[in-house]
């Protein structure tokens, strides 16, 4: 009776009585498969936009290896980390680390930009020359 109860403990009811992991590492494959080319892709935009004439103004090619940058992290993270079938948890623990992180990035903007007001004179002339001042 005990092995009986022990081959239907993984069932689950809602699922029609399946075991919740017989069909995960089959189901998601053709999903990997997309996010893998999708990432090569990826891979090589980033290659053109490195050797394009759009790396000629820095804003504008260094603004489009972030973006697709960003759009490789996101899909690593949704599919490889598994985060995209995750509950609602997930926001729990991202959202605070992400305004904590925008909060420390807007509390250091005026402390780096005004960093050399109160320089003394001694200061001010050993100081590196900023790269913004050229």
């Amino acid at each position: 009776m005990s092995e009986n109860l022990t081959s239907h403990s993984n069932v689950d009811p809602s699922l029609g009585g399946h075991s919740p992991h017989s069909h995960s590492s089959t189901s998601h494959a053709s999903t990997f498969l997309v996010v893998f080319a999708m990432l090569l892709v990826l891979t090589g935009m980033s290659f053109w936009i490195a050797n394009s004439h759009l790396m000629d103004s820095k804003l504008l090619g260094w603004g489009a290896m972030m973006g697709v940058s960003l759009a490789k992290a996101l899909l690593v993270l949704l599919f490889f980390m598994h985060l995209w079938w995750e509950r609602a948890w997930k926001y729990v623990i991202t959202l605070p680390a992400i305004m904590m992180a925008i909060l420390l990035v807007l509390l250091l903007v005026p402390d780096i930009g005004m960093r050399t007001e109160k320089y003394s004179n001694q200061r001010t002339m050993n100081a590196p020359v900023s790269q913004t001042d050229r």
